[in-house]
């Protein structure tokens, strides 16, 4: 490998950080609208909400070492553990930043609905650029997004489709869990359903915006 591949992948892995630090930005901006976070976050953020022994980023943690184990269970252990090892480390990396995003706006208050409509939105468009700049670095999957493939590729399902599942799943899982142990809906709203649509939505926007700023600069 020479010089210029390593400073490459240097660069990769540290816009890919940024975006795990942008991505976090967007959900801690989604609790605080209090309508509810992105699906595949609102299953350990309702969790946090019933036992506060660990923190939102922790539950968040441990959801994502429940997904490399489904992961590693779907590819019957044929997995590349190196590319496991790194989505662990991404992974805990965006527990910690998740906690420590939510500290940095712990100041910030959202009393009426219009108010919070519009934290939520806020959320959902920064939560997307962050899986968008993500994307642009292109050397590594956070567990879900890992899960989601290994079982497309095992199923012969499309990937879409297992994302819709999956994000339908942890909605109504954390709807249970809110309604079971809270008696209301607090971690998944309509917030939550909004986000599992916009979010897509927003980044393949980024991606058209890209291409056409990108395009006019190669013109010029």
């Amino acid at each position: 490998m020479t010089t210029r591949d390593r400073k490459d992948i240097i660069r990769r892995y540290l816009q890919f950080i940024v975006g795990l630090f942008v991505a976090s930005m967007g959900v801690a901006l989604s609790t605080k609208a209090g309508l509810g976070t992105s699906p595949v976050a609102s299953v350990p953020y309702s969790v946090s909400l019933v036992c506060k022994l660990l923190t939102f980023g922790w539950w968040l943690n441990i959801l994502s070492l429940l997904q490399i184990f489904t992961q590693i269970l779907v590819m019957k252990f044929r997995c590349n553990y190196v590319e496991i090892l790194i989505q662990g480390v991404l992974a805990f990396i965006y527990g910690y930043m998740t906690d420590l995003s939510c500290y940095l706006i712990r100041g910030i208050t959202a009393e009426t609905y219009v108010v919070k409509f519009v934290f939520m939105l806020l959320g959902c468009v920064v939560l997307a650029l962050g899986i968008w700049i993500q994307f642009k670095g292109g050397v590594a999957m956070l567990p879900g997004e890992a899960m989601n493939r290994a079982i497309s590729k095992v199923t012969g399902k499309k990937y879409e489709n297992v994302k819709i599942f999956f994000d339908l799943f942890y909605i109504v899982t954390a709807a249970s869990v809110c309604l079971l142990f809270l008696g209301k809906l607090e971690g998944v709203r309509e917030g939550s359903i909004i986000a599992a649509f916009l979010v897509g939505t927003l980044i393949k926007g980024y991606n058209r915006l890209f291409d056409k700023v990108t395009h006019k600069k190669q013109a010029a």
